[in-house]
């Protein structure tokens, strides 16, 4: 599939003048909303937000308001949730939730979740369902995010040596998208080269850096190996040295990295663990991420930044963890957490309990206990179990939100109730 017709998705193309130097500088010139004539109204029309820089404003963020709004995280002790999503139900139940926590968010998708986004009835063969399912799941972003009023950083998750054409695909839309938007269709990618050599996952990464930063993409990359299984991603087996980075190569990222731009984070091993266990069994050691601040702020010396926390950065695997280590770790740098395996459950559990709510009008299309010849329609409607996992799931966030100390940060103050919210025929379920 040629992604050339990415321009039939749009309604209008723009005309830009690049500025000099580095192209992610280019303001976009017309909001979502205008370019495919949707109304615009209210917190969706705000050019910024009371409490944030001023570049950041509602919608999906690229170039240098991604990058006020992560130093902003960073100078105050706070981490934006980033949560993978996999279909239009979840990503928008990721937006209310922001929106009730008055908060930035972080959406990313993997490459099975764009896979699925995209359709598993379609040919995954190059990675054209997993790109076109990314591509289309980052339109829906960028339409609905400035409709909830809300910054968001639109990022891809674990990229392996594998990945890397899915990858490649996704920079190449972002770079169509560029020459009539003046930004990049997505905010940023992760590529995981933990499992390559280090020099290899550094050479890779910093071509990555150098093609992205021109448009104002950035680059998250990892170090040491996340343990656990995520995305048929099976890490359990790893020796436990393996889930520890050391100060001395996160500093050599950081000096290699920084010869390109400043637009990357860094996913450090610190005994992070994807999946779900028992509060305790995951043994994180937060401190690793201190002990590599002072060492590479000792490095760079005078030019070491007055927070001495020279490096931004990611938790991966954080399921499970005392809330106390979480919070530790934002003291040393950390601006992203990566929310998975919590949000699948209170998915699947907001429908499992609307299943057990209304088990006896959901095993037939007619009959209930109310009457054998009474319809069943408003309660096998998809839209109400849906919307039982979206309530759940924006409950749950709320508790993410509140642990990374990501509340109250856009100034919004509460978000009102949604009006004229029509259900199935003539009024939805108290779900």
């Amino acid at each position: 599939m040629k992604f050339s017709i990415l321009a039939l998705s749009i309604a209008f193309a723009h005309a830009f003048v690049p500025a000099p130097g580095r192209m992610g500088a280019v303001k976009p010139l017309k909001q979502m909303s205008d370019e495919i004539g949707i109304p615009c109204e209210d917190e969706c029309a705000l050019e910024s937000f009371p409490n944030l820089p001023a570049s950041v404003h509602p919608g999906v963020l690229s170039g240098q308001a991604m990058m006020d709004l992560l130093n902003h995280a960073k100078e105050n002790g706070y981490a934006i949730p980033a949560v993978n999503c996999v279909s239009n139900s979840g990503i928008n139940a990721c937006l209310e939730a922001a929106r009730v926590n008055d908060a930035p968010i972080i959406i990313q998708f993997s490459s099975g979740g764009s896979q699925f986004y995209g359709g598993k009835g379609l040919d995954n063969s190059g990675y054209r369902a997993a790109i076109a399912g990314a591509v289309s799941g980052a339109f829906h972003v960028r339409t609905m995010a400035e409709q909830y009023g809300v910054p968001v950083i639109l990022h891809t998750d674990h990229c392996s040596k594998a990945l890397l054409p899915w990858i490649d695909g996704l920079i190449a839309a972002s770079e169509r998208y560029y020459q009539t938007h003046g930004e990049p269709l997505f905010s940023s990618h992760m590529i995981d080269l933990s499992e390559e050599p280090l020099e290899e996952n550094l050479e890779i990464c910093k071509n990555y850096l150098e093609r992205m930063d021109k448009i104002g993409l950035l680059l998250e990359m990892e170090l040491g190996i996340t343990g656990g299984e995520e995305d048929g991603v099976d890490n359990s087996d790893r020796p436990i040295e393996d889930l520890y980075s050391k100060p001395e190569e996160i500093y050599q990222t950081y000096e290699v990295l920084s010869e390109v731009s400043d637009r990357f984070t860094i996913a450090a091993a610190f005994g992070n663990v994807h999946g779900v266990y028992k509060p305790g069994n995951v043994k994180l050691e937060p401190k690793i991420l201190d002990k590599a601040q002072k060492f590479i702020a000792e490095k760079l010396g005078e030019k070491a930044p007055a927070n001495k926390l020279p490096v931004s950065f990611v938790f991966h695997g954080g399921s499970g963890s005392d809330v106390s280590d979480i919070q530790e770790a934002l003291g040393y740098g950390v601006i992203k957490m990566n929310i998975d395996t919590d949000t699948q459950w209170s998915y699947w559990e907001g429908i499992k309990n609307f299943e057990s709510k209304y088990h006896d009008y959901l095993q037939a299309q007619i009959g209930n206990p109310e009457g054998d010849d009474k319809p069943n329609k408003k309660y096998y409607d998809p839209r109400e179990c849906l919307r039982a996992a979206e309530i759940n799931t924006v409950s749950r966030l709320g508790k993410c939100f509140e642990d990374l100390k990501c509340q109250n940060i856009l100034g919004l103050g509460k978000v009102q109730d949604a009006s004229n919210v029509l259900g199935p025929r003539r009024g939805g379920l108290p779900v």
